[in-house]
């Protein structure tokens, strides 16, 4: 720490020095120093100071010093909290964004997220000390353990540090607000269910130091509407966050704050608010197992939404409608004790919670399930509904129809499991369960014994041990005479007549009362008939009786309603007298409470301004007049404010010198009072002896007292021991008879029995023995049956093989066939290639001789020699006009074929290629006429092949 006191701008120097060198525990200290110094402190204003404490809470959020950082803080709001209250804000807002900076920060370095610490207050517990030394630790744990608790722990004393400093202070009532949801949302993030239970507790035990706060000013004042809102808000996020965390116990306790919030308020929430408030509370009666005030708190919500909203629309009218149904249907069938139970009964408790559960409804008395069901009739909310559960209302509630009950709701229960995120279908378990209560009491109207197999064919969506239970439970709490019989597989109803339900009308739809009810209704019955029958016998009497007794009546009313008509005009004026003093007495005392206040907010002005101009005249009686004249007012204003500081610094030296007077005049006093305390001990020692010796010897006395009283009574009916054993004798002696008697039938019967049941026994294994026979009989039969098919199979199958091999070789050979015929073909077509071939080289090698000889002699060759002549033209101007007819018909015979020309030796020898082209050509034609045929003959033979196989 520093050795002497530094000015703040030297202090703020002198620790950013120490931060440079790596020291934030002596730069902590200096900066310390500074606020701890009164001299200093008090006579600097907010802008030296603010960046001071910044520093200052930055090197205690760097050092994880959380009870120096309150120090600070403390100091902090008690100078600036009346002076500047938005640099208060400022600085706690900043602490906690840095505590939230290095939270988030050694989250993000550890890899667990939520640390598994029950209470952060107390993190070394002597469990987990035990379990760390015995359990093996890797390093990821402990470093979750190094890195992340210890910032989790410091944020939270944060908070609670925070919530401390402002609870009080009706300035920066709307910051304590909202870190109030700033610890929410912390407990929520990291999972601190403890510190979230103990969060809640401290801002309960917070409102109610401000109830108990006086009127003041800079007090948090819970008459006003503002900080009533901010109130509500807070519980309504608490409960949010409640029902996150899934803490019940919390949840219901911040309904309870939120209800006794409205009821402090003077109007009534909007009903938004109340919406949700409805909303949340049905979902913690939900949670609880409270299905009754879990459906009275959705009515609520449904008759609040009806009237305020108005722009609801027909399909969220309806869904709120089906959703109040079903929860009310949903309600357990409720408990109907007999009559003597009522008054036996002596536990208030759960009528107490009922009423105080009510109250947070908003309801005078407690809902019953009929009481709901009226109010949904009177409200139309069963029109409103779905079709389909308005069925299911009239199945329930209405119609009477055991055998086809739990097949119809199955179908409703089918079609809401098959709608997909429906609210709808966590109340199907509950309405399972309520439909089986009904079957059961509707099948106890019909039938006095039903197999219990039929019982479960009835009930389609249960099975044996959660029928028979429920059997148990309605024995239990419906009042229902039921007994199970193992052995026969059956359940019996309404054996015993000297049991009945209660007076009133059973719930639900009835068919007939039950055998108990008639006979204890049997003398409430006769009297009815006995009164029918004296009406009939004498029917003037009870005429002549009402006469009378009418016109007493009649005599008796005109003689009092004079008297009568002044006492309820008098009662009325009562009446209205006292509501108009009431009234007048409301309006005088608000008057005179607004009176009051108003008084004392002048006086709290004028003590202000008058505190002020004290202050104002001691600063300038000081200063001489020249002095005042040349200061202004910024100058006057520091003046002022530095007496004021010197004036504190003066009254808080007081106050330390006083304290350490009352601190030596109580040690003081201490000291005198140890001898007198001395004495008076062992005074009142010696008196708890002497009581205590008093005391024994009574106890003695009454001891020998009782003693000589047993020893007469043991004496007295020592006289009577005879007489006992006689009688006890005679009474076994009798008792040994008709034992002896009782046995001897009980054998009778157990012989006849014995011989009954062998007898039995004998014919049952005749008949099994029969069965037996005739069943081995029957798959003797069966077996040959099948072995006779098994062979038939086979043989079919042999068949459909042989067929198959047949066919296939069949095929096989056609295949070999075309093949064979293909192959003759090709061979065919090879042998006219060739041919062909042949005749083309024959020809070519004629040619080229004719070629050869025409070489030799050119002069044979007539169009030759035509055209060294040139054609001769006609007179019309054609070379074709010279020729003659006769060498038309010569020309002609030139290009035809050899075998339609006359002599070959006629033509002339110069055409002799021509003989032979033809020839070549018509070898070719007559060639592709062969192959055409040929091919012509296969595809006929192939065609006709498959019409052959067929």
């Amino acid at each position: 720490m520093a050795r002497y006191g530094q000015r703040p701008e030297n202090a703020l120097k002198r620790a950013n020095e120490f931060i440079e060198v790596g020291k934030p525990a002596r730069a902590l200290d200096t900066l310390q120093e500074v606020f701890r110094n009164k001299k200093w402190a008090y006579n600097w204003s907010e802008s030296v100071l603010e960046p001071i404490m910044f520093k200052y809470l930055d090197l205690c959020v760097e050092l994880k010093k959380s009870h120096i950082a309150k120090e600070g803080l403390f100091q902090y709001r008690n100078m600036f909290q009346s002076v500047n209250v938005g640099s208060l804000e400022n600085v706690i807002r900043g602490y906690l964004r840095m505590a939230e900076e290095k939270t988030e920060n050694a989250r993000e370095q550890s890899a667990q997220a939520v640390i598994d610490i029950d209470d952060l207050d107390n993190l070394a517990t002597p469990e987990s000390i035990l379990l760390s030394a015995v359990s093996g630790e890797d390093a990821q744990d402990r470093s979750d353990r190094t890195i992340l608790t210890p910032w989790v722990k410091f944020l939270w004393e944060s908070y609670c540090q925070c919530l401390e400093l402002l609870r009080t202070n009706a300035h920066v009532e709307n910051l304590y607000h909202d870190i109030a949801r700033m610890a929410f949302q912390f407990c929520l993030k990291y999972n601190r269910k403890t510190e979230f239970r103990k969060l809640c507790d401290k801002l309960r035990k917070h409102l109610e130091d401000i109830c108990k706060l006086p009127a003041q000013v800079a007090n948090v004042s819970m008459s006003k509407p503002e900080t009533q809102q901010l109130n509500l808000e807070t519980r309504l996020h608490q409960l949010d966050f409640a029902i996150q965390m899934e803490l019940w116990q919390e949840a219901y306790k911040a309904i309870e704050d939120i209800h006794n919030l409205m009821n402090l308020s003077k109007k009534m929430p909007v009903p938004k608010t109340m919406a949700n408030y409805y909303q949340k509370l049905a979902m913690v009666f939900w949670k609880a197992g409270n299905y009754l005030f879990h459906a009275a708190a959705l009515f609520k919500l449904f008759q609040l939404s009806k009237e305020m909203k108005k722009n609801i629309t027909p399909e969220e009218l309806q869904r709120m409608a089906c959703r109040v149904l079903i929860a009310t249907l949903a309600i357990p069938l409720p408990s109907a004790h007999p009559e003597f139970d009522r008054f036996i009964e002596t536990d208030k408790s759960p009528l107490e919670k009922a009423q105080r559960l009510a109250v947070l409804l908003g309801l005078f008395q407690p809902p019953t399930r009929a009481s709901l069901l009226k109010d949904l009739v009177r409200v139309n909310v069963i029109n409103l509904a779905s079709p389909q559960l308005q069925d299911l209302y009239n199945w329930l509630e209405v119609e009477f129809h055991p055998l086809l009950l739990c097949s119809r709701v199955h179908t409703v229960i089918n079609s809401l499991q098959a709608e997909e995120n429906s609210p709808l279908q966590q109340y199907i378990p509950a309405l399972q369960d309520v439909t089986l209560v009904r079957l059961v009491r509707q099948i106890a109207q019909v039938y006095q014994t039903i197999e219990f197999a039929r019982m479960l064919q009835l009930a389609k969506f249960t099975t044996p041990f959660h029928l028979e239970r429920l059997l148990v439970d309605c024995v239990r709490h419906n009042d229902m005479q039921i007994r199970i019989d193992h052995g026969k597989q059956c359940i019996h109803f309404g054996m015993d007549l000297s049991e009945s339900q209660r007076e009133d009308k059973p719930e639900g739809p009835t068919l007939q009362v039950m055998p108990s009810e008639q006979v204890r209704n049997q003398l409430v019955n006769m009297s009815t008939v006995l009164n029918q029958a004296i009406n009939i016998i004498n029917p003037n009497k009870k005429k002549l009786e009402r006469e009378k007794f009418r016109a007493a009546m009649v005599q008796n009313y005109h003689e009092t309603k004079v008297r009568e008509h002044q006492k309820i005009l008098q009662r009325h004026k009562i009446i209205e007298d006292r509501k108009e003093y009431i009234e007048r007495l409301n309006t005088v005392r608000e008057e005179e409470e607004q009176k009051r206040l108003e008084e004392m907010q002048r006086q709290h002005v004028l003590a202000e301004q008058k505190l002020r101009l004290d202050m104002a005249r001691r600063s300038l009686k000081k200063l001489v007049e020249d002095d005042i004249k040349k200061l202004d007012a910024d100058q006057i204003a520091a003046k002022e404010a530095e007496e004021l500081q010197k004036e504190r610094r003066e009254l808080q030296a007081k106050l330390k010198s006083q304290e350490k007077k009352v601190d030596y005049f109580e040690r003081a006093k201490r000291l005198e009072e140890i001898p007198l305390l001395q004495a008076s001990m062992k005074e009142r020692q010696l008196q708890d002896q002497n009581f205590w010796e008093q005391q024994e010897k009574e106890r003695i006395a009454a001891a020998i007292e009782e003693r000589k009283l047993a020893v007469a009574t043991r004496d007295r009916l020592s006289r009577m021991k005879p007489d006992k054993e006689e009688f006890l004798a005679k009474l076994k002696k009798e008792r040994n008879i008709v034992y002896e008697d009782k046995l001897k039938e009980f054998e009778e019967l157990l012989t006849e029995e014995r011989k009954r049941r062998l007898l039995e026994r004998k014919v049952k294994r005749k008949e099994e023995r029969r069965a037996k026979y005739l069943k081995e009989k029957e798959e003797e039969a069966e077996r040959k049956a099948a072995e006779q098919l098994r062979r038939e199979e086979e043989e079919r199958q042999q068949a459909e093989e042989a067929a198959r091999k047949q066919r296939e070789e069949k095929e096989r050979i056609e295949k070999e066939e075309r093949e064979r015929q293909l192959k003759e073909q090709q061979e065919m077509l090879e042998r006219v290639a060739a041919r062909q071939k042949q005749r083309e080289e024959e020809i070519e090698r004629k040619l080229q001789e004719e070629k050869e000889s025409s070489r030799e002699k050119p002069k044979e060759s007539s169009w030759r020699r035509g055209e060294k002549e040139g054609p001769k033209r006609s007179e019309g101007g054609s070379w074709r006009g010279s020729e003659k007819a006769g060498d038309d018909t010569k020309k002609s015979d030139v290009w035809r074929p050899s075998r339609f020309r006359g002599n070959a030796d006629e033509s002339p020898r110069g055409d002799s290629w021509r003989n032979a082209a033809d020839e070549r050509r018509d070898e070719k034609r007559d060639d592709r006429r062969e192959l055409g045929r040929g091919g012509f003959e296969q595809g006929e033979r192939i065609e006709r092949r498959p019409r052959q196989v067929h």
